[in-house]
This record gives C-alpha cells, structure tokens and sequence, in this order.
C-alpha cells in the first residue's frame, strides 16, 4: 500500500487559520461503518451518540509554549528553536532554525534570563539544546515561549487568545508540543453534560514529534512513528475495562488517545495501568482491540493520523466521507470541525 493511496484534494480556503468563536459550534460529519454511511451534523449533538453504557476516554495532556525565538548571542543571528522532547531537566531535543548552520557549542539567548547552548553536531533534523536559566525552566518557558501553532495555519505569529483556544478545556499534565485537537470542541458545560450521562476516562498521552513528523516514504509499512510518553492510571484503565465487560462502548476523543489505548492493552484484550512509551504505529490491517468509536479532527493528507483513521473506518470509505467534507466546505485541520466515527 502506498502513501500516495491516501491523498485527496484540499482548498486552502478550507484549512481553519482561526477557532469559531463558540468551542463547541464545530460541525461533525457522522460516519457509520455498519452501513458505510455518514451525516451531516453537529457537535451539539455529540452527546446523542453516547449511552449511559459507554465509556468516553479524553486525552489530558497541556500543551507547552514550545516555540522559542532567539538571538546568537555571537552575531544577533534569528535562531528558532522548536522544542520536541525533553532529555533531562537541561536538555531537550529540538527542532532548530537554521539548523545546519549551527555548530556545537553555539549560544542563542532568549531574553535575558533564558539560554540554549547547541550540544552536537549538524546532521539530524532533531538536535540536542542545552538550557541554562535562573529559577525554574517551566516559569522562564511560559514567559518567553510561544504557542505552537501547525505550519500551516499561516499567521506570522500565535495570539494571546491562541494560549487559551489551543487547548483543550481539560488539560491538566503539561508535555505535549501539539494540542489533542479533537478535544477542542469539548466546553465545560458540554463535558459536565457528557459526565452525567457516561462515564468519562482520562489518559495522558504527550503529543509530541511523531504526530506530526510526515510520512517520508512510499511504502505505508515501512513508515514508523516516533514513540511518545503516556500514562494510564488504574482508576481510568478499571473503568474502561468495566465497560468493555457490560457491552458498552470505549469511544476515544483524538488519535493520540487510540495510540494510547491500543499501545496499553495485554493479549487478553485488558487495559493495562502503567507508564510507558508508545512504540505503536497503525496502518490499514491493524486490528483494533480497545477503541469501538472515533471523535476526531480532518487530517493532513498523506499522515500518519489520516492512516491510523483509515485503518479504523477503511481507507475508501475514509476518503469518500473527505471528499464530501470538502463538497459540503467542512473546515478541516486543527481549529477545524470533527468527524464521529460509529
């Protein structure tokens, strides 16, 4: 199967640059996969769609200000550095701009009070960024550090508002360097009504480069997605569980929460409580063995998300219900409407 296999045409026009003003104002394309069917909808009516049975499982990881700009502090050179996975408590690796041009031992300031000193040799995509700052990295981090808003949202720089609208309402663990974006539609009001008629679930899954990272091969199975760290405690994993044991449904909000499910289930179908990475990457002829239904966002064509949402709904059914998302002018991406697969 080749990546090429999952392309579709996009309007550029309908890549969302902003949030609807109300949260949960989303339109939701509703796919059934029994009777290969979808409707159009809202995300209003998200709740209709769940019984008192079933178990919806959120992703409560916080996204950091990720996006660092500074300065050499040799030649006052532009330097971005893009923050994608904590080492230690002084390093991270990073994504850096210009990258190839920066040796080690190279110093970029941000601020007064906050800098990076590059650590190895120009090669990789990723290098390594040693921070060094007075007081706490977090504090310094949430003063000089930006949201990390995707490429293709094209805007010169995130917003006040971007700090508060590119994350979900239930954020609680910080780590992540990109939003859940599925569980952005979610308000308070809309989760407190939800909780009162199923249970809802917690993970932790922090989004980080191998969400996002593209597919750059032409093979679906050669391509591996980078692992990230996750989390499920034994009350979340218990109660997911219980609803599996009654016949109710695990209804996952996002990808990274599928990622997390299918990554801790044994081979007796149970979800385990634990800590762990996920090495997990789902294509076309992975067999689920947790996840029953899907609220997630539109996806970049030839992703990884779009593979792993392929792999859940069939790939032409997938694309079919894309194509009439883009006919009907769905606003896709993340600050885009959802799709609810059944």
């Amino acid at each position: 199967m080749l990546i090429s296999d999952f392309d579709y045409d996009l309007p550029e026009e309908l890549i969302a640059q902003a949030p609807l003003p109300e949260r949960d104002a989303s339109r939701m394309l509703v796919l059934d996969r029994r009777t290969r069917s979808w409707t159009d909808s809202t995300f209003h009516h998200f709740i209709d769609h769940i019984t008192a049975e079933d178990v919806v499982v959120l992703n409560n990881t916080r996204v950091i200000p990720a996006r660092l700009i500074g300065k050499r502090r040799s030649s006052g050179g532009r330097v971005e550095v893009f923050l994608v996975r904590k080492v230690s408590d002084e390093i991270w690796e990073a994504l850096v701009r210009p990258g190839s041009r920066l040796k080690p031992g190279v110093i970029v300031d941000f601020g007064e009070e906050l800098s990076g000193e590059i650590i190895d040799e120009p090669g990789t995509e990723i290098r390594h960024v040693r921070f060094t700052c007075e007081g706490s990295f977090e504090e310094r981090l949430a003063q000089v550090g930006v949201t990390p808003l995707p490429p293709y949202i094209k805007r010169i720089s995130s917003s006040d508002s971007d700090r508060e609208r590119y994350q979900t309402v239930y954020a609680r663990t910080s780590g992540a360097i990109a939003a859940p974006t599925a569980g952005l539609h979610f308000t308070n009001e809309s989760l407190t009504d939800l909780r009162a008629k199923a249970h809802v679930a917690e993970i932790t899954l922090h989004v980080g480069y191998g969400t996002f990272e593209p597919v750059r091969v032409d093979e679906v199975s050669q391509h591996v997605v980078s692992s990230e760290r996750y989390e499920i405690d034994s009350e979340d994993a218990n109660a997911i569980n219980d609803a599996k044991t009654r016949g109710g449904r695990v209804i996952a909000v996002g990808t990274t929460t599928v990622r997390t499910l299918e990554s801790a289930v044994n081979d007796s179908g149970q979800l385990l409580a634990q800590q762990g990475e996920s090495k997990l990457t789902i294509t076309p002829g992975y067999k689920f063995r947790v996840v029953d239904a899907l609220l997630t966002n539109f996806h970049l064509p030839r992703s990884s998300l779009l593979l792993l949402v392929s792999a859940f709904a069939g790939r032409e059914f997938t694309l079919g219900a894309y194509k009439h998302a883009v006919d009907q002018r769905y606003r896709f991406y993340s600050y885009g409407d959802c799709m609810l697969i059944l």
